[in-house]
């Protein structure tokens, strides 16, 4: 199991906060998998820079099958 720093959008991170965002779409480019520990650190693309937010969630669920996603990229189900 790994630890990933993930940026994220205001947007996104607020949905991931509020437990109304439960998975995560991401560029396939790092050796996601179940078990592992995202954290999502909130940033703000228009100061360019990160607030100092951030959110910890475990994957429970992940899908690369290019039947259901754009090539190159995963759908990774979350938990707290």
């Amino acid at each position: 199991m790994s630890t990933h720093e993930l940026k994220t959008w205001p947007a996104y991170f607020a949905a991931i906060r509020d437990g109304s965002k439960t998975f995560e779409i991401r560029k396939f480019d790092r050796d996601f998998a179940c078990g592992d520990t995202l954290i999502l650190k909130e940033y703000d693309p228009h100061l360019e820079k990160y607030t100092g937010r951030k959110e910890v969630r475990t994957v429970t669920y992940l899908c690369d099958d290019e039947l259901w996603c754009k090539p190159g990229y995963c759908v990774m189900g979350l938990k707290p």
